[in-house]
């Protein structure tokens, strides 16, 4: 997987890392960890992205593999269905702090860019959620060949917005199965009634739930207090849930780098 527009900028010395510097270095996606000095082959999709960039034998590139993986490297090889590149340095890059995304299974194109935008916003995981709402969207997201749509676009999202870690995607499924799966963390769920989420300020990790067109019904609402869920409220106007999505992310993407930053100073001056 590969994108041109967008790709970081770096300079020669920073080939090898893929950190910001001087001149445009496209950035490609491998998907196995990357190891310096290895030879990584890239697909056909990747060779091809090469050629409309004019790529040759010999030429930087950035290679990241989702996994907190970043290298510089170049290009050895470049055939019609794939391409090899040898690696230098790989920089390795800590996760932030998890923010974990309960998704309403829902609209195919909505539900895309919005997995874009989880890409970009860093998100720890994805886990699309059949709500009872959900039944009646049509045509809806969901099943293994729309997942592959999801991975390709958040690869894509990913290498533009020079992120580290590609989120972990798991299967739509029903709420209460999507409950059991969840991790250890603060869980939210995004409601009209619920207490300001920038008052809750959460700490990391923390799941934030988002509910289909027309809401929540409230026996997923009572399921959802019973599991841990704290209600909390959105400032502004009712959102589309993919609007919904990424105002409450990025709300506890701050909070939760809040919380870690007062931790680092704490033990710190301990």
């Amino acid at each position: 997987m590969v994108v041109g527009d967008g790709a970081p900028r770096v300079s020669d010395d920073a080939a090898s890392t893929g950190r910001a510097g001087a001149h445009t270095v496209a950035t490609f996606f491998a998907p196995d960890p990357l190891v310096a000095g290895a030879l990584v082959t890239l697909g056909e999709d990747a060779a091809h992205h090469m050629r409309v960039r004019r790529l040759d034998v010999g030429d930087a590139l950035a290679v990241r593999d989702g996994a907190g993986g970043s290298a510089g490297g170049r290009l050895v090889r470049l055939a019609k269905s794939h391409a090899v590149v040898e690696l230098g340095e790989v920089a390795h890059v800590a996760p932030p702090p998890a923010v974990h995304l309960l998704t309403p299974v829902a609209d195919r194109d909505r539900m895309l860019w919005l997995a874009e935008k989880a890409a970009e916003l860093g998100v720890a995981s994805w886990r699309p959620v059949l709500w009872r709402r959900s039944r009646s969207v049509g045509p809806r997201g969901e099943g293994a060949g729309f997942q592959a749509k999801v991975r390709a676009r958040m690869i894509a999202a990913l290498v533009q917005s020079e992120g580290a870690w590609l989120p972990e995607l798991y299967p739509d499924a029903p709420l209460d199965r999507a409950i059991r799966a969840l991790p250890e963390a603060s869980r939210l769920v995004l409601d009209p009634d619920g207490a300001p989420l920038d008052e809750i300020a959460p700490g990391a990790p923390v799941c934030v739930a988002v509910g289909p067109e027309g809401g929540i019904e409230p026996r997923e609402l009572e399921e959802l207090e019973a599991a841990g869920f704290h209600r909390a409220r959105l400032p502004g106007n009712i959102l589309r849930f993919e609007t919904a999505a990424i105002v409450g992310v990025a709300l506890a993407r701050a909070s939760a780098d809040r919380s870690a930053r007062r931790a680092i100073t704490e033990s710190h001056s301990a």
